[in-house]
């Protein structure tokens, strides 16, 4: 695309979104009522995260009641968690929680 500067020359102007291709995927169903769940803490290691994930976990304990709380840590925030981690998490809870606490 080209626009007119102030003194009536072309300049270029670039889009900086460029273009984004994406596989549509089909999400989980989203669950009603939290009430008797398994609850699935992941913690990323980020600086924060433990503190902002343990407050979390306490207001809604406040509300709901769990079957259980599992707490889990991956093993660097600089890196993507492992496979089996995620299959553990998955297996063994109906709802996941993480956060990043920068």
């Amino acid at each position: 695309m080209r626009q007119r500067d102030a003194g009536g020359k072309c300049v270029p102007v670039y889009d900086p979104r460029g273009i984004v291709e994406a596989e549509s995927r089909i999400v989980a169903p989203r669950v009603t009522d939290l009430n008797g769940l398994r609850l699935g803490i992941m913690d990323n290691t980020k600086w924060n995260a433990n503190k902002l994930l343990r407050r979390t976990r306490d207001l809604l304990q406040q509300k709901f009641t769990f079957a259980e709380v599992n707490y889990y840590r991956k093993e660097s925030f600089s890196r993507i968690a492992a496979d089996e981690l995620i299959r553990r998490i998955a297996a063994g809870n109906d709802v996941a929680l993480t956060a990043i606490g920068d």
